[in-house]
């Protein structure tokens, strides 16, 4: 292959998670050129990504000139298209820009039919509950290449270029801080914040500074703004807006990270910090942040534990026999409440946390 595309059209989380299949292909094809195709805004992941050619944005929405720009653009210009998610979009877009293509189908889905006719090489997704994860499952887009090549190499993700954060937030910062990622997208994986307010009290007690991250958007900035006065300014910190590479900075240098099923929480543990995943209906089986000290070993969370820990990421869960429902929430959809989450204790949490730093206390 002298030149691939990946196509991921999904959200960051998704785009950082296909940086291992990116890093297999390098190893398959040392000199070819690799390119990543994913929607405006969810590529900031992969900027100085050293496996990565060029990043190629597309329109969330496009309009029919974006599609016809496009199709001039990338027809049959790559050997190789590895579809990373089962969309029709990406499915489409892997057959108008390679000769060949390997793809990820959904189990069941209507449109699998000619999906499966575009493919020299499908692999069919586990789905929410299934017990492979998604890096896994990724990865064996390359299973054809892999077998001609000795077999399949388990591959960590790779984090952005870490930079230094702001100045102004450097000379604040204390040594064996703790990161804390209080906002979820959707509030089916929203930890309460009062949990959160409560768990920055108790580690600052503890003699740990806390510095809160979050995104740009309003619903982020809502979320940390809530944790104001949870604790002292000094000892409570918004690290405010900050881009990837400096969140990367940020989280390197932690002495924890503590956060929900979010991108941010993926992130961090492919800085290599040690981090403390609160998860509710999703199933970690599939979804938990990959750690960044796999070493040898395969990585292999259970589907249900109290608590859990392979390499440098620890996760919990509520002690209820739903728990992972897989499901967008209680009533499944994106605005449902969950009732396992507010179920894992911020005392609970503390506890772990505490003993994960090395200063567990009673």
């Amino acid at each position: 292959m002298r030149s691939v595309l990946v196509v991921v059209t999904r959200q960051i989380g998704d785009v950082l998670l296909t940086t291992p299949l990116v890093r297999e292909a390098r190893r398959l094809w040392p000199d070819a050129q690799i390119d990543v195709l994913g929607l405006e805004g969810t590529l900031g992941m992969l900027r100085g990504n050293p496996d990565i050619r060029v990043l190629i944005p597309m329109p969330q929405r496009p309009k029919p000139a974006d599609v016809l720009g496009f199709t001039r653009h990338l027809w049959r210009r790559y050997d190789l298209a590895l579809v990373a998610d089962t969309g029709d979009r990406a499915h489409l877009i892997g057959w108008i820009a390679a000769r060949q293509r390997a793809g990820v189908l959904p189990a069941e889905n209507g449109s699998n039919w000619w999906k499966r006719r575009l493919l020299t090489h499908a692999v069919t997704a586990g789905g929410d509950l299934g017990e492979v994860h998604i890096v896994e499952e990724k990865l064996k887009l390359l299973a054809p290449w892999q077998a001609a090549a000795g077999g399949a190499v388990q591959q960590p993700v790779i984090a952005p270029k870490a930079e230094l954060v702001p100045e102004e937030l450097r000379q604040r910062l204390k040594p064996g801080y703790v990161v804390m990622h209080t906002p979820s997208m959707w509030p089916y994986k929203q930890w309460p914040v009062a949990h959160f307010r409560t768990l920055a009290a108790l580690l600052v007690d503890a003699g740990r500074q806390v510095v809160l991250t979050g995104g740009p958007g309003a619903s982020d900035r809502e979320t940390v703004a809530m944790m104001e006065g949870a604790a002292p300014e000094d000892l409570l910190v918004d690290a405010g807006l900050l881009n990837f590479n400096q969140l990367a900075g940020l989280l390197q240098s932690a002495a924890l990270y503590i956060g929900p099923d979010t991108s941010v929480s993926h992130l961090a543990a492919a800085c290599g910090a040690p981090v403390l995943a609160i998860f509710g209906p999703t199933n970690p089986q599939r979804w938990a942040p990959w750690p960044s000290t796999i070493g040898e070993q395969p990585v292999r969370f259970v589907r249900r534990a109290a608590t859990q820990t392979v390499g440098n990421v620890t996760l919990m869960q509520a002690e209820l026999p739903c728990v992972p429902c897989g499901k967008a929430g209680c009533e499944d959809h994106r605005l449902s409440r969950t009732d396992c989450l507010p179920m894992i204790t911020p005392q609970r949490v503390a506890l772990r946390a505490l003993e994960l730093l090395g200063s567990a206390r009673r």
